[in-house]
């Protein structure tokens, strides 16, 4: 193991490296394709030696294998003091995954909270999923936790039951220890373990699971694990990894996808102090996937001198076939597509006919652009290319798709990659996608040093995986009190499905099912439609995917409705509804996505939604405020991630045309809630996530350049544009648990532009806001 300095070292329990399905695969079925992993057995594996631990930080050259005695469990290991070990194999990116899958483990262990050393797991299929995206931690390992966490303890149970001669029944964990119920006497888990270690595995259905009477952790507030050394500067993230003899590296990539390296002068670059050589980086062959991009990178000494070699590079690019790409093109071209009939995905009746029946109609187009994830931190990676395998360090979602797309770009096995998992300064989806790593495991073997790739914020603006542009059309028709009995749907985006697949131009099944063919609405007659778009850049998916989109054209829509008809939304809405139900799509010939979850476990229920509206507007005020004069309250109530969200935002409008935001609401029923400040705490982030989404953001190309770079002109929402105060109600739940880091941002967006119609009587169909006159 490379002997790498991440700052104070500590024993750690694991270090493993395996193996993920390809790329290509792991994204066509996005959350569906974690499944098989996801419910692998987590009884019987042992874990070997030495991991990253992010909480402080290791440093390899003094950890050794930690002296566990037992491990039960591939999330879970114990050490002769008694310390219970947990692996988290979630990256951390906020959200709390390192905290709250511990959480549930311990709590069913009776382990004590303040004994429990949670370490970061390194890339491992054993470990099922580790791609830390679709909203699903939480749902699809919260079971596998819980069985764990109660398997260990049956065993201690029975091996205190054992040693005082008693029956299992007659003796209860608790804190870390087993107690006697008719002595009090009492055994610690550690005095157990050599007892416990040779027990038979217990059958999943000797399993006693707690209620949710006796949990001491789960529901409850529980403070993340690494806040403490996050505040204090000590947690270690993706641009802390440092090894010694490294070099440091920026690329100076294509300025139009797919283009390459042509010719290239390095005579000024390689005169700046501190640069030691430069390096041509192949061009990506199609299928894009993870690779790298190309191009010509710097090394060197520090990320000054890099960075000024790269300014000084002299390069000739071959020409693209994207050189014409052209967003204001594009836009026209999507919004034309709308007009024209598509590809259905849901068809209920006959829209045409009823439409041609119908007292009034009502149609509009709308508009969402290009979005950057612009995580505080942009990508980085080290990577050491020696003896023939990979080793990295790098703040990523998915570390298994680091193993695959790195052993596919070095001609290596995958088992030949080790990935450490550092803490990551935002993801929102990008930081899924390992092209960063390719970049530095390539450079390491050209260069045979350990390389750091530090991407600028220019960088990553620049050369992103793009959420991507799309044009709606809807068309409703009403009887002669207002009520819809017919709605059209139409959705053009080019679908992320083209950056694994060259030539997609159709939405895949998870795009679709993000919104366009799921509408719950009572009407007679719907039909969804998707139009072809092309692809002329990387796209992937970005907090909340396909549903941003879909979302505000859907709720902006509804609210049109609603004025053309008198009403509110609120009311317009929960008339739409109809009777509370679970909707069966399959009657309208469609196959739900539903994230990759059977139906039966997850139905789309319009009770659920109904609920949530309800109460945002009880909490809110809305329909009681006074909109008008610049004041406005808008609102929207949207199921995705398996959640269902309502959220009212106030605006208010200056003379200017300034908007600024003093309240939002939002009511939220994502199953149940494990911990339930970390909870909140998303909401609260989706809210600013989706004011950004809404009034600022846009990416945009001009003859196949993207025209933004930096915070300047690609703006993400301040302190004084977010809004002032943001009030989250949870709805406490007994169904299963549901996604939390997504759902919020959908509801944000039409929500804030119906708001701004109510202020102001000016509707926005195009995003962002800022692009609409408001006065």
């Amino acid at each position: 193991m490379s002997n790498y300095t991440y700052g104070e070292s500590r024993p750690a329990l694991e270090r493993v490296s395996e193996t993920t399905r390809l790329a290509q695969e792991a994204y066509a079925n996005y959350d569906q394709s974690v499944q098989m992993l996801d419910r692998r057995g987590f009884v019987g594996t042992v874990l070997s030696a030495s991991a990253l631990v992010l909480g402080v930080a290791v440093n390899p050259s003094e950890a050794t294998a930690a002296p566990t005695t037992w491990q039960p469990s591939v999330y879970l290991g114990f050490e002769a003091d008694g310390t219970v070990v947990i692996m988290a194999h979630r990256s951390e990116m906020g959200t709390s995954s390192r905290t709250t899958l511990p959480m549930m483990l311990a709590d069913e262990l009776e382990a004590d909270w303040k004994k429990v050393r949670v370490e970061q797991a390194l890339g491992d299929e054993k470990y099922g999923s580790q791609n830390t995206d679709g909203s699903c931690s939480v749902r699809d390992f919260g079971m596998a936790m819980h069985k764990a966490g109660a398997t260990a303890r049956t065993m201690f149970e029975r091996a205190a039951a054992q040693k005082w001669g008693v029956q299992p029944g007659d003796v209860a964990a608790d804190q870390g220890k087993v107690v006697n119920g008719k002595t009090k006497k009492s055994l610690t888990y550690a005095e157990l373990l050599p007892i416990a270690a040779k027990m038979e595995v217990p059958k999943e259905h000797e399993l006693r699971m707690k209620t949710p009477d006796q949990y001491k952790l789960i529901g409850k507030k529980v403070p993340m694990l690494d806040e403490h050394n996050i505040v204090m500067g000590k947690a270690t993230f993706g641009m802390d990894a440092k090894v010694p003899g490294m070099l440091v590296a920026m690329v100076e990539r294509p300025p139009v996808y797919g283009s390459k390296v042509k010719s290239f002068d390095n005579t000024a670059a390689l005169a700046v102090k501190g640069v030691q050589k430069t390096v041509e980086l192949p061009m990506f062959k199609q299928p894009h996937l993870f690779q790298q991009l190309g191009g010509v990178a710097v090394l060197g000494d520090s990320t000054w001198a890099v960075m000024q070699g790269r300014k000084k590079l002299k390069i000739d690019w071959e020409k693209s076939p994207n050189d014409s790409y052209n967003s204001a093109d594009e836009k026209k071209f999507l919004l034309d597509s709308v007009l024209k009939p598509g590809k259905v995905v849901r068809n209920r009746g006959d829209v045409d006919a009823a439409f041609a029946t119908s007292a009034k109609t009502h149609e509009a187009n709308y508009y969402a652009p290009l979005l950057s994830h612009a995580p505080m931190e942009p990508p980085v990676a080290v990577a050491e290319f020696k003896n023939g395998k990979v080793e990295t360090w790098c703040p990523t979602q998915n570390p298994q798709a680091v193993q695959e797309a790195v052993a596919a770009a070095m001609g290596i096995p995958k088992t030949d990659v080790i990935c450490h998992v550092t803490l990551l300064g935002g993801g929102f989806g990008r930081k899924s996608k390992p092209d960063y790593v390719v970049e530095a495991a390539l450079l390491s073997k050209a260069t045979g040093k350990p390389v750091k790739v530090i991407w600028t914020r220019e960088d990553d603006i620049k050369f992103d995986y793009y959420h991507t542009v799309s044009g709606m059309h809807m068309k409703a028709g009403m009887d002669a009190n207002g009520k819809l009995n017919s709605w059209l749907f139409r959705s053009a985006f080019p679908p992320i499905a083209s950056t694994f697949a060259p030539g997609m131009q159709y939405g895949a099944e998870f795009e679709v099912g993000m919104g366009l063919n799921e509408l719950p609405y009572d009407i007679p007659n719907i039909r969804g439609e998707n139009c072809p778009a092309p692809n002329h850049l990387r796209l992937g998916w970005m907090r909340a995917v396909a549903h941003v989109y879909h979302a505000f054209g859907i709720h902006s829509f509804l609210d049109e409705l609603a004025v053309l008809n008198n009403t509110n939304y609120a009311d317009y809405m929960l008339k739409s509804l109809g009777p509370n139900r679970n909707i069966d799509l399959s009657k309208d010939g469609v196959k739900p996505w539903n994230n990759g979850q059977p139906i039966s476990k997850f139905p789309i229920s319009t009770g659920r939604l109904r609920r949530v509206l309800e109460q945002v507007v009880e909490q809110s005020g809305y329909g009681k405020q006074k909109s008008g004069n610049g004041r406005g309250f808008g609102i929207a109530a949207h199921r995705s991630f398996l959640s269902y969200i309502a959220s009212v935002v106030e605006v208010e409008v200056d003379k200017n045309g300034k908007v600024t935001i003093p309240n939002v609401w939002t009511v939220a029923d994502c199953g149940t809630v494990v911990n339930p400040d970390r909870v909140v705490s998303q909401f609260e982030g989706a809210a600013v996530f989706g004011t950004s989404v809404a009034m600022l953001g846009e990416i945009s190309a001009a003859n196949g350049r993207i025209q933004q770079s930096n915070f300047n002109d690609y703006q993400v929402a301040r302190l004084t544009e977010s809004p002032r105060n943001i009030q989250v109600s949870i709805v406490p739940s007994k169904e299963p648990a549901a996604g939390v880091g997504e759902p919020g941002v959908p509801v944000i967006v039409p929500a804030i532009t119906n708001a701004i119609f109510a202020a102001t009587g000016k509707r926005v169909r195009d995003l962002p806001v800022r692009r609409t006159k408001l006065v």
